[in-house]
C-alpha cells in the first residue's frame, strides 16, 4: 500500500510554467509536477544535479481549490555593471490562488518527505522564487490511501472571503488534474499531455518528458454556507361562513 502528501500551495502570486521560455514567462492554470518535485527536491537539500528518479515516480495530482486570476507584469531592467538595458520581457502569474498538491508513493519516501517539508532546506516556492508561499504549506500525510481519496478528503482550502463569496452553496465542486493509475499512455482519449515530468533539473541541460493528466471532480462541504432561514408555517385562514350569523332569522 501507500501513503499520500498533501500540501496547501497559497500566495499572492504562483507562477507554474511549462512552455516558459526567454523573454515570454507564461503559467499554467495549476502547479506542475515539475514545480512540486522541485519544491520537495529542495526541501530535501537536493543538488539541481541530483537524480530525481525516486521523486519522478512519484504520482502526482492537483485540486483547485481557488483558481484565482491570471496577471501580467510588464518588466524593463538594466545590467547591474554596465547599466546595458537588459531585454524587454513579459511575465504572468497566477493571483490569489490556492490549490492542493498531492504527490503518492512508498510509505518511508513520503514520511521522509513530511519531515522534509516541515523544516525544508531550502525555502519552498509556488514555481518562482518571487513567488513564496503566504500561509505554511500545512504538510499532512494520509495512510494506506490513493491520490483520489486524499484529495476528496481534504476540506476546502480557499480563503475564507472565497467561501462567503459562494455561501449559497453548502458544498462546491472543486477540478482535480492527477496522473492516471495504470498504464495509460500519453495522448489517450480524454486525457491531456503536459510536458513536466523532471527528467533533471540540472540548469546546463534541463530536461522534461510529456505526462498524461485526466480532468475530474470532487465535491466538498463549504463550511461558509449561509444557513437557510427555518420555514414559516403557512396561516391557516379560519373557517368562516357569511350566512351563519343568519341562520335562524
Amino acid at each position: 500500500m501507500s501513503s499520500v502528501l498533501t500540501l496547501r500551495l497559497a500566495g499572492p502570486l504562483q507562477a507554474w510554467g511549462v512552455s516558459a521560455r526567454f523573454t515570454r514567462r507564461t503559467t499554467e492554470t495549476a502547479p506542475t509536477k515539475s514545480g512540486v518535485i522541485g519544491l520537495l527536491a529542495a526541501a530535501q537539500g537536493l543538488a539541481r544535479e541530483a537524480d530525481l528518479s525516486a521523486l519522478a515516480v512519484l504520482r502526482f495530482a492537483v485540486r483547485v481549490d481557488q483558481p484565482g486570476r491570471r496577471i501580467r507584469d510588464f518588466q524593463t531592467a538594466h545590467h547591474l555593471d554596465t547599466g546595458d538595458s537588459m531585454p524587454l520581457s513579459e511575465r504572468f502569474y497566477l493571483a490569489d490562488a490556492v490549490f492542493v498538491a498531492a504527490v503518492q508513493g512508498e510509505p518511508g519516501l513520503i514520511a521522509d518527505l513530511f519531515e522534509a517539508v516541515r523544516a525544508p532546506a531550502y525555502l519552498p516556492y509556488l514555481g518562482r522564487r518571487s513567488c513564496p508561499p503566504s500561509p505554511p504549506v500545512e504538510p499532512a500525510v494520509q495512510h494506506d490511501a490513493l491520490l483520489d481519496q486524499a484529495l476528496a478528503g481534504e476540506p476546502w482550502r480557499a480563503a475564507e472571503w472565497y467561501q462567503h463569496k459562494r455561501r449559497d452553496e453548502a458544498t462546491v465542486s472543486l477540478s482535480v488534474l492527477s496522473e492516471p493509475g495504470g498504464d495509460v499512455p500519453v495522448g489517450a482519449t480524454g486525457a491531456d499531455s503536459w510536458r513536466d515530468q523532471p527528467l533533471s533539473f540540472d540548469p546546463r541541460h534541463r530536461r522534461h518528458a510529456l505526462r498524461t493528466v485526466v480532468t475530474s471532480t470532487v465535491t466538498v462541504a463549504n463550511p461558509c454556507a449561509r444557513t437557510p432561514p427555518p420555514t414559516r408555517p403557512r396561516p391557516t385562514v379560519p373557517a368562516h361562513d357569511p350566512t351563519g350569523p343568519l341562520e335562524g332569522v
